[in-house]
């Protein structure tokens, strides 16, 4: 069985993430949604995106007997067994929503509906975690890392937890050793680690800094650098590459991004190759308590979300300046340079440089010049389909920089 996890119809709902990648290499608790699906399926996947640019970096394989997977709905036991039970020709479905088939065949995703005399098609009766909205990320975070800290660790051994380190609650409580698991490499020493309301990650050759509080659930990816005396909150997921100090709740950033320094991110998602500059505060939570709402790109307008706590959603390669305030409910698309005083919008269109003072136009070749200097930092290289992805970004969300000022 070859594993192809397909985009679909909820791709816009995840903007501004999904203008740099497709759906499966969203990572929500400790792993992307490709990672859990090779984990549970036992296979390695490939994709199938929503436009050609994504498809020459994400390309698909395909042979005689294909499983295509909705990138929208993460795995569990339950769906796991039956979308491995089906057989070619048939597709499974819930409310409408195609969440897998087996053919032999490259198909769109419309193909139940022009094809459906070729497939049998089954409901599925289970609960569903479907991710059709970013700010849905900040909802689930914390339930998939301790999905994702099972999935990872059975069987397996932490990394000797050197003597230096405060395993809080550990005295009345040795099982909570069990909560914590430090991968190959990592460097964890002089810090607080309070695992008792849910587990924590750190993955291989991280760097935790002295005096850092976490406290659990808690995922750190490979070779993340944690500042010193940084307090990280449940639900907190740093992916890997990244540097980050500060305080951190309940918020994902995807990798290769830097908020290294003081400065609050609460209830938030970062894409990769961010920067957050020196004091950079995120509100999470309305002054009248009232529930968020967010720029949706599927609407092209602002909408609920009937959630009272939720901060920044950031796409990638953007960056602010240092004292940057972001309201609650703020959307900031690809590859913006936002600085001065007072609040930006609360919805920053992609590749727009400026600030609460006015916006003008981040010139395509800035991006990408300012994308290959952050990239060599990482020893990595920004390709030519890295360039090609952020030229289609810039072609499609014109149209939110026509009115600039």
């Amino acid at each position: 069985m070859n594993l192809v996890l397909f985009d679909n119809k909820f791709h816009s709902g995840m903007l501004p993430l999904t203008f740099t990648r497709p759906q499966a290499e969203i990572r929500v608790g400790i792993l992307t949604v490709r990672e859990k699906w090779e984990c549970w399926l036992k296979t390695k996947a490939s994709y199938l995106t929503h436009n050609e640019a994504l498809a020459l970096k994400y390309p698909q394989e395909l042979c005689a007997d294909n499983m295509f997977v909705s990138a929208a709905v993460l795995p569990d036991k339950e769906l796991a067994e039956a979308i491995l039970s089906l057989q070619k020709g048939q597709a499974l479905l819930q409310a409408g929503n195609l969440l897998a088939v087996r053919c032999t065949e490259l198909f769109p995703d419309e193909a139940l509906t022009d094809n459906a005399e070729r497939f049998e098609t089954l409901n599925y009766p289970g609960e569903l975690n479907l991710i059709d909205k970013a700010y849905k990320l900040i909802t689930i975070n914390k339930e998939q890392i301790h999905c994702d800290y099972q999935l990872l660790t059975a069987g397996r051994y932490s990394q000797a937890i050197d003597e230096t380190v405060t395993i809080v609650g550990l005295n009345k409580n040795p099982e909570l050793l069990g909560q914590v698991f430090i991968e190959e490499g990592a460097e964890v020493e002089c810090c607080y680690l309070n695992p008792k309301e849910g587990p924590i990650y750190i993955g291989k050759n991280a760097k935790i800094g002295e005096g850092s509080m976490l406290r659990g659930p808690i995922a750190i990816g490979e070779s993340v650098h944690i500042s010193m005396g940084a307090k990280l909150l449940p639900g907190a997921t740093i992916g890997p590459w990244s540097k980050v100090g500060g305080e951190v709740s309940n918020s994902v950033i995807m990798g290769y991004t830097n908020k290294v320094h003081d400065g609050y991110l609460g209830d938030s998602v970062l894409g990769e190759w961010c920067n957050l500059g020196a004091d950079t505060n995120t509100s999470n939570l309305k002054n009248d308590f009232a529930l968020v709402k967010l720029w949706d790109y599927t609407t092209e307008r602002f909408g609920r979300t009937n959630l009272q706590f939720c901060g920044l959603i950031m796409g990638d390669y953007s960056r602010c300046a240092i004292n940057t305030s972001f309201n609650s409910g703020t959307v900031v698309g690809v590859g913006a340079n936002i600085f001065g005083s007072g609040f930006p919008r609360n919805f920053v269109p992609s590749f727009v440089i400026g600030g609460p003072q006015g916006y003008k136009v981040n010139a395509l070749k800035v991006v990408l010049n300012t994308g290959k200097n952050a990239m060599l930092r990482r020893n990595v290289e920004l390709s030519e389909k890295d360039a090609a992805i952020l030229e289609a970004v810039f072609d499609a969300t014109q149209k939110f920089r026509a009115s600039l000022k």
